[in-house]
């Protein structure tokens, strides 16, 4: 096993002269210092908005076509790609088979670490095979590195078989970026604690899914001008968002919205359909 050193090391693995004497540094130092160091995610991620837009375009094409939305990743990248997939049935009532999130060493991942699996360059296909994707699809492959042989194997996969692949890194010219189809590159610098990429390449990553998720989902029709139009309210706080919106859609008071809504079985887009 080689290891890389000094300048060859991707941007995600560098020292940052700016969190040198942490250690030393006192609690309110820290975050301060972690605050603005983050101050410079979202100016990153300005910078790669068209290609994020280009993927949402072919994402929206591949599920108006009957294809499905797959994230895939290891450790705190994969774990991003579960929670939004596993958002996107409660806010905008799709199946969960639309957008799934497939993460290497299986679900256990997301609470506990199975790190050795992202060296398996084979794995990848193997749980995409298991869930029958195929060339309908699009898979976002996630690598804060871009390198991970688990999830640049899924990529050359998936676009082996004409699915259309997205890489998500924060090192420009990644493995994965050759990879895939389109590369989203939010170049965000060496981390506070070097090398712990959940830092700013995670929120990076988390913004950069917030939008493929929400942009498609608005294409496609499950909001209504900015409201959750396809909410699915299956607690106490939904029911209540869901009557405000039902009221705000169609002009009913309280209490015929919510007797629109029991009679829809609270689903929000039957209610509001019901009353025109």
């Amino acid at each position: 096993m080689s290891i890389e050193t000094g300048v060859s090391l991707p941007i995600t693995e560098q020292d940052n002269p700016r969190s040198a004497n942490l250690s030393s540094q006192s609690a309110a130092e820290i975050v301060a210092l972690m605050n603005e160091e983050d101050a410079t995610v979202a100016a990153a991620v300005r910078e790669v908005l068209g290609d994020v837009a280009a993927a949402v375009e072919q994402i929206v094409t591949r599920l108006r076509n009957g294809g499905r939305l797959f994230y895939i990743g290891t450790g705190t990248s994969g774990r991003l790609g579960v929670l939004d997939a596993s958002e996107c049935p409660p806010t905008f009532g799709v199946s969960p088979e639309l957008v799934q999130g497939v993460i290497a060493g299986g679900y256990d991942a997301c609470h506990r670490a199975v790190e050795a699996s992202e060296d398996d360059a084979e794995a990848g296909q193997a749980d995409l095979e298991q869930r029958g994707f195929g060339e309908r699809d699009v898979l976002v492959g996630i690598a804060a590195s871009g390198k991970t042989p688990y999830t640049v194997g899924a990529i050359s996969y998936a676009r082996s078989l004409g699915a259309f692949t997205v890489g998500l890194t924060c090192v420009p010219g990644a493995p994965i970026t050759k990879a895939a189809e389109l590369s989203i590159v939010p170049v965000v610098g060496p981390e506070v604690v070097t090398g712990s990429s959940r830092l700013k390449a995670g929120t990076a990553q988390k913004m950069v899914l917030n939008m493929l998720s929400t942009a498609t989902m608005v294409q496609l029709g499950y909001v209504t001008g900015n409201r959750m139009s396809h909410l699915k309210a299956g607690n106490k706080k939904l029911r209540e968002r869901a009557v405000r919106i039902v009221m705000a859609e169609t002009g009913l008071d309280q209490d015929g919205a919510t007797k629109a809504l029991e009679s829809a079985s609270w689903i929000v887009a039957e209610a509001i359909k019901s009353t025109n």
